[in-house]
């Protein structure tokens, strides 16, 4: 996120074309153009031609000419009447928080007011989207947004528990945990791939607040788990893990098999830092929380990510773009605000 969100000239479409049949990488090239990687990847596609070889063959080649009127006939497209069209660092802060930091349109308003940007213009959610569906932007389209929500489904209420589960089952936790009235409790999970490697994602969900943690561990073994959990509370120490992590309800994979070793303080043997809770088998949505965050996550690890070759900058790079993505259903603030003002009035 380093790179000034900026376009290409028509000079720059040249010396793309130069590097990219140079061999050059796309990284290489956005380096030395100042643009961001995206940029690069979309101008290519812009305008890709077929171009004839002087043995007859034929291969795809990006065209800096056709690429320029085309960004020209966009231009011209757009019009004069359109607000936005007067405030191009309006435009150029959207079009960055949607394509760089993967930012819906509604997060994207949103964030303006809680980074304190002032800007000539402003527009509304409706009329951004307006804006994209009819070109307004010069490299913002509908496919460049995340997957748009789909219908809530439902589900009967499970009354009776098909196997006896390991632990306490998700009926005898708390109706307080249910309506999120109170901060401490949250949602665990693993995120792994089917494809490659052993190593995987230990997650958790803060479902009042939608605060998550998200950490590297070694395979998805109760051991790999529970020394996570015993990282955190040495982070916290004892006393205010107690009051952070009230209860942790998950579901019944092996990785959470040892629940007294889960409940037990690592620092204080003889006491409990937690309350662990078991959902139904094959409920997943009894972790709603927790599943909805699963999906941001796959968004910086898509699906087959080998998570021996993800780093830890990686995975603290993925939780802090989660805890601070400004969300509709937080009133349009951030995880981590209301997480800071839940422990502070612990403390």
């Amino acid at each position: 996120m380093g790179h000034c969100f900026s376009h290409l000239t028509k000079t720059d479409r040249y010396k793309l074309e130069a590097a990219l049949l140079a061999g050059e990488k796309p990284q290489a090239i956005a380096d030395r153009l100042h643009v961001h990687i995206s940029t690069i990847y979309r101008e290519k596609k812009r305008a890709r031609m077929i171009h004839r070889n002087s043995d007859w063959t034929e291969e795809e080649r990006y065209n800096p000419d056709e690429a320029e009127r085309k960004y020209q006939e966009n231009l011209r497209r757009k019009g004069a009447g359109l607000k936005i069209g007067n405030d191009r660092e309006l435009a150029d802060y959207l079009e960055k928080k949607v394509l760089e930091d993967g930012y819906s349109p509604a997060a994207a308003l949103a964030s303006i007011k809680l980074e304190e940007k002032t800007f000539s213009t402003s527009i509304c959610v409706s009329t951004f989207y307006s804006y994209i569906t009819k070109g307004v932007f010069r490299f913002l389209t509908n496919a460049d947004l995340p997957e748009k929500p789909k219908r809530k489904r439902t589900y009967k209420k499970v009354k009776t528990m098909k196997r006896p589960p390991r632990g306490d089952s998700i009926e005898k936790r708390p109706a307080e945990v249910d309506t999120r009235e109170t901060f401490g409790h949250w949602e665990g999970d693993t995120v792994y791939s089917k494809k490659d490697g052993s190593k995987a994602l230990f997650v958790l969900t803060e479902r009042l607040t939608r605060r998550e943690i998200i950490m590297r561990i070694k395979d998805r073994t109760a051991e790999s788990v529970i020394k996570a959990l015993d990282r955190i509370e040495r982070k916290y120490g004892p006393v205010l893990f107690r009051k952070i992590f009230q209860t942790i309800t998950v579901d019944n994979g092996g990785e959470f098999a040892d629940v007294d070793r889960l409940e037990r303080s690592a620092l204080r043997k003889t006491l409990n830092r937690t309350k662990v809770y078991f959902c139904h088998p094959y409920s997943s949505y009894e972790r709603g929380s927790n599943e909805c965050q699963n999906k941001m996550i796959r968004r910086s690890f898509p699906k087959g990510t080998d998570f021996g070759n993800v780093t830890d900058a990686e995975v603290v790079q993925a939780e802090q773009w989660m805890n601070n993505y400004p969300r509709k259903i937080l009133g349009w603030k951030t995880s981590e605000m209301l997480f800071r003002e839940c422990v502070a009035a612990l403390i």
